[in-house]
């Protein structure tokens, strides 16, 4: 059988639908693991990538070490922390946050860093104060890039969440995980299929905040700069 055969036989059962342990409970409990180190990862990296992309200050030492911050191991991560902190929510909550935030500090940065020089002197120009220009002018510009940043945590969160599943917790990642313990093919296809859907659910949602948000005009400019 073919993986794809594998994991429709698997998640199209009944039975994997029903129970404390069914389909439905690890998917709302893979969205948990999820949400909340998104949330934390945007409230540190948002404001962070922001603020250096305003001032210009630590630019160069902030971007690269989110780019190195990137080249942690996230697996190895969890693990270590597993010896130290014991099965905590730490542990599997400070490796997710980490692969979170470089991709947000990074798009946030780069999106106020590269809005129109002309376009901040004449906020100044106006009596804004430099709250007014970052809140009023630079953010709603930086907004496509600001989502791209979201976006790319996002689906690199969903994609890892699957971690939990390595120290006893719940979510996609324990269909996987105990899939590969009893040799059990089903649910390892399975599971891996239901992350991708997941995943695909999220750039489905992106797409549809960037065209609720962001303006015409902005979503126009950033297609034209990709192309470019």
């Amino acid at each position: 059988m073919s993986f794809f055969s594998y994991a429709w036989d698997w998640v199209t059962t009944s039975a994997h639908w029903q129970g404390s342990d069914s389909i439905p409970q690890q998917i709302i409990a893979h969205l948990g693991y999820t949400v909340l180190p998104l949330l934390i990862a945007a409230l540190i990296g948002i404001p962070l990538g922001v603020a250096i992309g305003h001032t210009g200050r630590g630019a160069v030492l902030v971007v690269n070490l989110a780019n190195a911050w990137r080249a942690i191991p996230t697996l190895g991560l969890l693990i270590l922390l597993a010896v130290y902190l014991g099965f905590s929510i730490l542990t599997w909550l400070i490796p997710l946050v980490v692969l979170a935030i470089p991709p947000i500090i990074i798009n946030a940065y780069e999106g106020v860093a590269g809005v129109d020089p002309d376009v901040k002197d004449a906020a100044k120009g106006m009596g804004m104060t430099p709250w007014q220009q970052v809140t009023r002018v630079e953010i709603p510009i930086a907004l496509p890039l600001l989502l791209v940043g979201l976006r790319t945590a996002t689906i690199f969160v969903v994609a890892t969440a699957t971690i939990a599943a390595y120290i006893g917790l719940g979510g996609l990642g324990r269909f996987i995980i105990d899939g590969l313990a009893s040799n059990d093919y089903g649910p390892v296809a399975g599971g891996a299929l239901l992350v991708v859907l997941l995943a695909v659910l999220v750039l489905a949602l992106f797409a549809v905040l960037n065209r609720l948000v962001v303006p015409v005009g902005l979503r126009k400019q950033a297609e034209l700069g990709r192309t470019e």
